[in-house]
């Protein structure tokens, strides 16, 4: 049995799974924004259950079975969609959860009132104006939804430049738009027993201008403070440097070798050196095995000729142009005959330095 060495890494251990949640520690306690969209969600529910006591205690008879079913699916729905929004608050900044139980909670006393609210002309009878009011309410839903959606969006590019501007504009558009959406309200909730002037109307109508230039302003803005390229000198002004031609194809580098330089290592499947073999000497099973490669062998250096003796070749080229002339006379016969048989025995015979 051996011993395990010291230095040898700790055995790995697997993290226990994580422990099933309690009931203390349920989604509403680890946010403290969805603890209070869940309170708000009660709070209206109660407040609604109250207005409709009331109105089925003082309120004509007619109809009031049909209210009451009517009531009792609003609140379900509310309860659906405030645990909904309780669900989603941790992932939703602190201002927009807060925003969107708000409106929904505005939106369930809105149908409150819509439900309970007699008729004008018949203040004991009920007539039937359900399909009426239920579209009614639908807008209201569809206008605070697209007033939290413009907010939303809004601040979140207004807070991509931060400037004197976007700070003064941002809170004053967005009190514009939520001044539009409580005037759109009023008329869709009350039209039934209030009657809305042409200036009322007028008032709407320059709301929704102020809040649409309010609106655009914030991208333009944007654009306008946006930060520039170092320098202060546009991008497009910079005439390109010429670029250094780069090469086509990259440097391959030399195979590696054993030890004795000469032989290369074997190749793996995959294309990479055998390095296991250069350390242990042995290949790799399945590695393909090269030959040595014989060296190249260096050029030897010419020798020098000597400057002070007259090769053969001259000689023997010397002989037959001295041998052309036929009108030399015999003694320069001989001569020529002697030089050409001189050098001719020192090249057959060269002597031997000691």
């Amino acid at each position: 049995m051996t011993t395990p060495s010291p230095d040898a890494p700790a055995p790995h251990v697997p993290s226990p799974p994580p422990a099933a949640e309690t009931p203390d520690q349920s989604f509403a306690a680890r946010s403290p924004y969805a603890r209070a969209a869940i309170w708000v969600a009660v709070g209206a529910l109660v407040a609604a259950a109250l207005i409709c006591v009331v109105w089925v205690l003082v309120g004509p008879q007619a109809g009031s079975i049909f209210r009451a079913f009517v009531t009792v699916l609003l609140f379900a729905g509310f309860a659906g969609i405030a645990i909904m929004e309780a669900r989603l608050a941790p992932r939703r900044p602190a201002w927009f959860a807060i925003a969107s139980i708000a409106t929904w909670v505005v939106a369930l006393l809105a149908g409150i009132i819509l439900i309970w609210m007699p008729e004008p002309w018949s203040f004991y009878e009920w007539g039937f104006v359900g399909p009426e009011r239920f579209l009614r309410f639908l807008l209201v839903v569809l206008v605070l939804q697209l007033a939290l959606l413009h907010a939303r969006f809004f601040l979140r590019a207004a807070l991509r430049q931060i400037t004197p501007m976007n700070r003064i504009l941002a809170p004053v558009t967005v009190g514009l738009v939520a001044v539009l959406a409580l005037l759109l309200l009023t008329p869709l909730v009350f039209s039934d027993w209030i009657y809305f002037t042409e200036f009322y109307w007028r008032v709407v109508v320059a709301v929704v201008i102020l809040a649409a230039v309010g609106t655009a302003l914030v991208p333009l803005l944007n654009l306008l403070f946006a930060p520039r390229p170092m320098g202060g000198v546009p991008a497009a002004s910079v005439a390109p440097a010429p670029a250094a031609p780069a090469r086509t194809q990259q440097e391959l580098l030399p195979w590696p070798m054993y030890i004795d330089g000469v032989t290369p290592l074997p190749m793996l499947p995959d294309g990479s050196p055998d390095w296991n073999a250069y350390y242990t000497g042995r290949p790799t099973p399945g590695a393909q095995i090269f030959a040595p490669v014989s060296p190249t062998p260096a050029p030897s250096a010419a020798a020098p000729t000597p400057e002070a003796e007259p090769s053969a070749s001259t000689a023997a080229d010397a002989a037959p142009e001295s041998s052309v002339s036929v009108d030399s006379d015999t003694s320069s016969d001989a001569v020529a005959e002697s030089a050409a048989d001189g050098p001719a025995d020192d090249s057959a015979d060269p002597p031997r330095q000691s």
